[in-house]
C-alpha cells in the first residue's frame, strides 16, 4: 500500500496503521511537504476498515494505492536502498557495507530495524550535527542521557565524542535491547547503559542524574510533556538537544522548556533540532 501524506499528519498516520502490522517505510518530504509512505502486508487489508482508519486521522489524505507485490530480492533491494551516510564527522553504515570508513570519520555501525535511529531521518542527522558542533566547541560532558534511545545511535555518538558514560532509556523493551546490542557491536558497551524505562521515572535516570547533556529525539508532544522533568534532571550549565519536531512545532516546545533558551538550531528540510541551555548572563 502506498500514499503520500503531509509531514504533520505522519505521526497520526503511523499510529492508525500500526494495528495492521506489516512493515511501514517512510521517506523524506518532497518540495510540497508530502512524505511517501509504504506499508507492506502479508495480505490485502480490508478496504472499508482501512478507509475508516484513515478518516479517523482528521486530516485530508489521498486515496491509498493497494497492489500485490511480485517476487523480489528483498535483501538486495534493502542493501541498495541503505547506503552508508555521512552526518558531520559520523559515518553510519550497516554490516553489508564493506568499504572502509573515510579517514578521520567516526564510524557507527547501525542496522536498519524496527527501532528508530539509522541517521537517515532529518531529526537524527540534526542531532548528530548538533553533537559534533558541541564537541568542536570543546563543551565538557561527563555524564549524558539519551531519552528515547531507539537504536542507540545518539548514545553511541555521545560516547564516541566525549568518552563518558551514557544512560540510554526507551519505553520499548525491544529498542532498549537493540541499543545495548549496537553498543556491544561498536565496542561501547562499557559506556552506553541501555534500559527499558518510563521516561524520567526510570530508575536508571534517577541513579545517574543530573546530566551535563540530555538528548531527546522524540516527538513534539512528549517533549512538551517531559519538559519539567528534563529541567529537573539537567545539571547546572547543562545542554539539552531536542529533535523529532517540525519547524512549525518549535515555538510551543521552547515555551514549555523555559527558562532554557535556544543556543543553536539545526534546520533540515521541514524538521529542526534545537540546542537549549541556560540564559547567558553578562555581569
Amino acid at each position: 500500500m502506498h500514499l503520500d501524506v503531509p509531514a504533520a499528519a505522519l505521526p497520526a498516520l503511523e499510529a492508525a496503521l500500526a494495528p495492521l502490522g506489516g512493515a511501514l517505510v517512510t521517506g523524506g518530504p518532497d518540495p510540497a511537504g508530502l512524505v511517501p509512505v509504504d506499508l507492506y502486508l502479508g495480505a490485502a487489508p480490508d478496504r472499508a476498515a482501512l478507509t475508516a482508519r484513515l478518516a479517523a486521522i482528521g486530516a485530508p489524505l489521498p486515496e491509498a494505492a493497494i497492489e500485490p507485490l511480485g517476487a523480489r530480492d528483498w535483501v538486495a533491494e534493502n542493501r541498495a536502498a541503505l547506503p552508508a551516510i555521512q552526518a558531520g564527522p559520523f559515518y553510519v553504515y550497516g554490516a553489508h557495507i564493506t568499504d572502509p570508513p573515510p579517514p578521520g570519520s567516526i564510524p557507527l555501525r547501525v542496522e536498519a530495524s524496527a527501532a528508530f535511529g539509522t541517521g537517515r531521518h532529518e531529526s537524527t542527522r540534526g542531532c548528530l550535527l548538533a553533537l559534533a558542533d558541541l564537541a568542536a566547541r570543546e563543551r565538557p560532558v561527563a555524564r549524558a542521557l539519551d531519552m528515547g534511545c531507539g537504536t542507540g545511535i545518539l548514545a553511541m555518538a555521545v560516547a564516541r565524542l566525549w568518552g563518558c558514560p551514557v544512560t540510554a532509556v526507551d519505553s520499548d523493551a525491544n529498542a532498549a535491547r537493540l541499543c545495548a546490542e549496537n553498543a556491544r557491536v561498536n565496542d561501547l558497551a562499557a559506556l552506553v547503559h541501555a534500559e527499558r524505562g518510563d521516561g524520567y521515572q526510570s530508575p536508571a535516570v534517577a541513579r545517574h542524574a543530573p546530566f551535563d547533556l540530555i538528548v531527546a529525539n522524540i516527538l513534539a508532544e512528549p517533549l512538551c510533556a517531559m519538559a519539567p522533568d528534563l529541567r529537573r534532571h539537567l545539571a547546572p550549565g547543562g545542554v539539552a538537544i531536542l529533535s523529532g519536531l517540525l519547524a512549525t512545532q518549535a515555538a510551543p516546545v521552547l515555551a514549555r522548556h523555559r527558562p532554557l533558551v535556544v543556543r543553536a538550531r539545526v534546520p533540515l528540510g521541514d524538521w529542526v533540532t534545537l540546542v537549549l541551555g541556560e540564559p547567558i548572563t553578562i555581569s
